[in-house]
């Protein structure tokens, strides 16, 4: 693998009093920052390592924020982008095509499952969950049927932060800041089997869906959508037969099946698209992220030939985009991407791993802490509990001492970057680059073993 290697900067102090000066950081507390509370600097990366302004080296087990699929340094993908500068720097998609988005569009329509042929260009994953959202709506609208607005989504699951995606989102402490939100959505339980009545049945999150189309009114219900594993709440995994379910369910009411994979697409459960790990197959995919490995913002909606057809005849327009989509330099850096997919078998790696590396966290067991291991491939979690025989959890003021009180700057402290997290029940998530191999999983036990066990002690007193 081709890797950047270059000395640290060595001019942290100036960057830290500049960035808390005038940084504005995302989902952060910036009162926490100030003296002698540093904001922390990453200034280089290679493999499945970062390090910061001081020289430190961490684990990245988030993948920057899931999305450095590929793992960092690739200096192929800078010099793909290179190459494209020399022939164009950029052109818009608004009724003009450059040969890179084209190029791009048919490689993913060919990876992409059944008839999800078209694919609609954005920045990001908000950006994909937004269009796709509009475009359930517009499709509906195209039909004669433009009452059908409403969104089904699932509790505690995260779609983005724009208005129309936050709608969906189900939690409570991001959209409540924002509200009124856009109007029509509308959730369910979700699929944490961990915390569920032993007798309940393991399709009764899927009849949710369905009592709830009911209850709005199945004429007026757009779209379901839902990831194929729930990353708030911690890598929440379906129960069998729950996705073949949902999409019956679909059917049987004229509701379109979004399948948000802005995370889990691009190898991280060792599928280009998630649904293909669960049998399923959407009306639409959502993703963005690792399509470049994060080297470059892209995102995309790839919709059924079905949802995109009335749009595809007559004056019909699907009414929406964003400037940079599709832009150049960011196609050509996601085929070189795929390149590395291809040329590496990074899914196929993934599937022959994932075994080593959720047999390691579940060593963790051995903590008293440790009440839940769950998740698929590269993307596993370890839910933590007060007493695991009662599964009893955290409550606020716990979980905030025990998250960001403790856990979160110790992990950091002792090299390794994953989340700790507590929108649902407190848990720690792992998501490394899909080159990780046993050097890195040995890495993130020997980290997390140390500090779990010590967040027991502190737990007991």
């Amino acid at each position: 693998m081709a890797v950047a290697s270059r000395p640290d900067s060595g001019v942290g102090t100036g960057l830290q009093e500049l960035a808390q000066r005038h940084l504005w950081l995302h989902f952060s507390r910036m009162g926490a920052y100030g003296p002698g509370r540093e904001i922390p600097i990453i200034t280089r990366a290679e493999g499945c390592y970062v390090y910061d302004d001081r020289g430190n080296r961490y684990l990245d087990g988030l993948s920057g924020l899931f999305c450095v699929n590929a793992g960092h340094g690739r200096t192929e993908l800078g010099e793909a982008a290179a190459r494209q500068v020399e022939e164009l720097d950029f052109y818009t998609l608004w009724s003009y095509a450059h040969p890179r988005a084209i190029e791009l569009a048919a490689r993913l329509a060919s990876l992409a499952p059944g008839d999800l042929n078209r694919v609609f260009f954005t920045s990001g994953g908000s950006e994909s969950v937004e269009s796709a959202l509009k475009l359930a709506r517009n499709y509906h609208r195209a039909l004669g049927k433009g009452q059908k607005h409403k969104v089904i989504a699932r509790e505690i699951a995260y779609h983005g932060t724009s208005l129309g995606a936050l709608s969906a989102t189900g939690i409570t402490e991001l959209r409540s800041q924002f509200e009124p939100l856009v109007p029509g959505g509308c959730h369910v339980p979700n699929t944490n089997i961990y915390r569920w009545p032993e007798d309940r049945h393991p399709l009764w999150a899927a009849t949710a869906i369905e009592e709830r189309i009911q209850f709005e009114g199945p004429d007026t219900v757009a779209a379901v959508i839902l990831e194929p594993v729930q990353n708030a709440g911690g890598c929440i995994v379906p129960p069998d037969g729950y996705f073949e379910r949902v999409r019956e369910i679909c059917d049987r009411y004229d509701v379109l099946m979004i399948s948000d994979e802005v995370i889990c697409a691009w190898g991280r459960l060792g599928h280009y698209f998630g649904c293909e790990r669960f049998g399923y197959l959407p009306d639409i995919i959502t993703v963005a992220k690792a399509l470049t490995s994060a080297y470059a913002p892209m995102g995309a909606l790839i919709a059924s030939d079905a949802v995109a057809a009335p749009f595809m005849e007559g004056d019909a327009s699907f009414a929406h985009g964003f400037t940079f989509a599709g832009h150049p330099l960011a196609s050509a850096i996601a085929m070189a991407n795929l390149d590395i997919f291809e040329r590496e078998d990074l899914c196929g790696r993934v599937l022959a791993k994932e075994g080593e590396f959720r047999e390691m966290l579940e060593t963790l067991y051995a903590l008293p802490i440790v009440g839940n291991v769950r998740g698929a491939g590269y993307f596993q979690a370890i839910e933590l509990v007060k007493d695991r025989e009662t599964k009893e959890s955290f409550d606020d003021d716990e979980s905030e001492d025990l998250l960001r009180g403790f856990l979160s700057g110790e992990l950091y402290k002792r090299g390794l970057i994953c989340r700790a997290d507590d929108r649902g029940d407190p848990v720690i998530q792992l998501a490394p680059p899909l080159i990780a191999d046993t050097e890195q999983f040995e890495e993130i036990h020997d980290v997390l073993y140390g500090v779990l066990d010590k967040a027991w002690e502190r737990v007991r007193r």
